[in-house]
């Protein structure tokens, strides 16, 4: 299982909306996922999507590997990192 949590208009995605509880969906995860295919399952358009992801906490893409029992956080468009140069993607563990 994959934990996404969401912020800002992606929290609709998630069953608890309420801006004041935590937004969390969770999608089950298959081998060879990527945040790509969990965003897809997950139905977030990559319109809407910001480049603000994380998985586990470091500083992902889309083409970042998710394990089973990751931690999947996604901000939208309009909650863009203004210093996110400072934060790498995840190693590719090739």
């Amino acid at each position: 299982m994959v934990r996404v949590h969401l912020y800002g208009k992606l929290r609709r995605f998630a069953a608890e909306a309420d801006p004041r509880a935590e937004s969390v969906a969770e999608v089950a995860h298959r081998p060879g996922d990527t945040v790509g295919t969990v965003v897809a399952r997950l139905g977030v358009p990559l319109a809407e999507l910001g480049a603000n992801v994380f998985v586990d906490g470091k500083y992902a893409d889309l083409a970042s590997p998710v394990e089973d029992g990751a931690r999947l956080g996604l901000f939208p468009d309009d909650m863009q990192l203004l210093y996110k140069w400072y934060f790498r993607p995840k190693a590719d563990p090739k």
